[in-house]
């Protein structure tokens, strides 16, 4: 191909690099000049045209990328026609894209004049979605390079397919702990129905069982005889070792583990196991939300048909961080007028575990309208929007556990507390499972914040626009509670001594959304005239503190 300016006069057949405006309109780019574009041309005083001029063996842009495509195409891949050099690929039916992946690298380098892009292998498609496209970056291409194009694709007539989905019967194992709602056991599987749907695959049967291993081996064992051909486990504690409650249930229910850990985040704690020639997955807790993590792209692999070795799993670390980056989040979905708060999965951490030693009694035990004020704040948190909420004790932790008897709170003694509120922070969040999206960290001594401002800083929080941190504030102050998205624990729980989250947030200035809730905001029991002052009482003599 002869590439440059052609004079008007012998530019017939040649194809138009650039488009010209004309009077009578304009000539675009790519046009194949014949008698009549060359008489508009001529009429305009048009001399000279840059174009492309084809010479023998060589093969047009549309003519050559749709040999390409064609060649892609198949059973599961279908090619549309050419235009501008360019044939799109889509999927026939609903599945798991597969891509060869040397082979695609192989075309590519063949000449920078062929191109071929897929989306991700082991992207899950619906029908009907472009997997690939072909683009042939000039107006034709030499047909030697044609020929070893299609030379690689010959030998490897897969090089693009989808294993479509199959509607497998799923059975699931939900293992049991106090404290763990049963609201968040229905939620976790209304997500899971959502994304068995696309695949065709339901939920068979489900079991509920105490966190224990013989309970789980029991389930397994049942559901496995009942004909699910795929188990799901959702354990109320994360799965932190091969010897943990869930893989020692699938191995005493006679199955084995195949694999723990994964380099995906979030995702960490997937766990893959064998039963009766039926996949285990031991889902991670992140997989109780509907946001994209690693559980997913096993979970579509497996709905595919497809295997899933331990060798695929550690090769999953490129591309494994799904967390969004905190100045610009990724737009993995439209944030919609008002989100369900079920989908936010949010605890309340509250600290109680101090020593009250500006109250001469321990203010934890103080009444307002006759209620101590953990229990105050405890049942403002269960009130709330809150999913889960872990109280954390620590000095006079006996009486404060008396103080929140009958309440439905998981509690969680600090015995360092006296090295300051750091430590209760390390140990509330602790006590949390990947599972939990994010944290409001309550006072026990904030007497004054109310069901209602939880919630707002709950509302607030939204990862998809960047508010990872909600700070109320009483007159462009800043107080507490303060809501903390899970990407900023393990800095909190790094802090040492009194000073909380304070030097964190004036590290993640972008990641910050302020809400007023007033002077609620700002209010703390420190000492006797301020609990004085709401109409409070001391602990009575039998409740003295040090």
């Amino acid at each position: 191909m002869r590439f440059g300016p052609v004079p008007t006069a012998e530019a017939k057949g040649a194809v138009l690099a650039h488009s010209i405006r004309l009077a009578s309109g304009a000539i675009k780019k790519g046009t194949l000049l014949d008698d009549a574009a060359i008489a508009r041309l001529d009429d305009e005083g048009v001399a000279e045209v840059v174009a492309a001029v084809l010479e023998a063996g060589d093969v047009g842009e549309d003519a050559a990328a749709e040999r390409l495509a064609g060649r892609l195409a198949g059973e599961t891949v279908r090619a549309d026609a050419a235009f501008t050099g360019r044939a799109n690929l889509f999927a026939e039916q609903a599945g798991v894209l597969c891509v060869d992946r040397d082979a695609v690298d192989r075309l590519n380098r063949v000449d920078p004049s062929v191109t071929l892009a897929t989306l991700p292998a082991f992207e899950a498609v619906e029908a009907g979605r472009m997997v690939a496209t072909v683009k042939i970056i000039p107006f034709a291409v030499d047909g030697s390079v044609m020929e070893r194009a299609e030379a690689v694709l010959a030998e490897a007539p897969r090089t693009l397919s989808v294993a479509p989905f199959k509607p497998m019967r799923v059975g699931v194992v939900s293992t049991l702990l106090p404290g763990l709602k049963p609201a968040i056991v229905d939620k976790t599987l209304a997500i899971l129905t959502d994304r068995l749907a696309p695949a065709g695959a339901t939920i068979v049967a489900e079991e509920r069982v105490a966190h224990e291993a013989p309970a789980l081996a029991a389930a397994l064992r049942g559901l496995s005889e009942a004909g699910a051909e795929l188990l799901i486990v959702f354990g109320a504690s994360a799965v932190v070792d091969r010897k943990d409650v869930i893989p020692s249930a699938i191995e005493a229910a006679g199955g084995t583990v195949a694999h723990f850990g994964m380099p995906v985040d979030p995702g960490n704690l997937l766990l893959l196991g064998d039963l009766d020639g039926r996949r285990v997955i031991g889902a991670p807790g992140c997989a109780r939300s509907p946001k994209e993590n690693g559980f997913d792209w096993v979970l579509h692999r497996t709905l595919a048909g497809l295997t899933v070795t331990p060798d695929d799993i550690v090769g999953l670390g490129v591309g494994g961080l799904l967390m969004e980056i905190v100045s610009r989040p990724q737009p993995r979905a439209e944030p919609t007028a008002e989100r369900e708060a079920a989908e936010r999965s949010v605890a309340a951490v509250i600290l109680a575990a101090g020593r009250s030693s500006r109250m001469g009694s321990h203010k934890m035990l103080a009444t307002v309208d006759g209620v101590p004020l953990v229990r105050r704040t405890a049942e403002t948190a269960l009130a709330s929007l809150a999913e889960r909420v872990v109280v954390v004790t620590g000095h006079r932790g006996d009486a404060v556990a008396a103080a929140l008897e009958g309440l439905d709170v998981e509690r969680v003694h600090n015995p360092g507390f006296a090295d300051g509120l750091a430590t209760s922070l390390e140990a509330g969040l602790g006590a949390l499972g990947d599972e939990v999206e994010a944290a409001v960290v309550l006072l026990a001594d904030m007497p004054m914040v109310d069901t209602a401002m939880v919630d707002r800083l709950i509302d607030a929080f939204d990862p998809e626009t960047g508010a990872l941190i909600v700070v109320p504030t009483h007159g462009g102050k800043r107080g507490n509670p303060v809501l903390w998205s899970r990407r900023f624990f393990p800095e909190l729980m790094a802090v040492t001594g009194d000073k909380g989250g304070r030097e964190i947030l004036a590290g993640y200035p972008d990641a910050i959304v302020e809400v007023e809730l007033g002077a609620a905001a700002a209010l703390d029991i420190d000492t006797p005239e301020a609990l004085a002052d709401i109409g409070g009482r001391a602990a009575g003599e039998g409740e003295q503190g040090g």
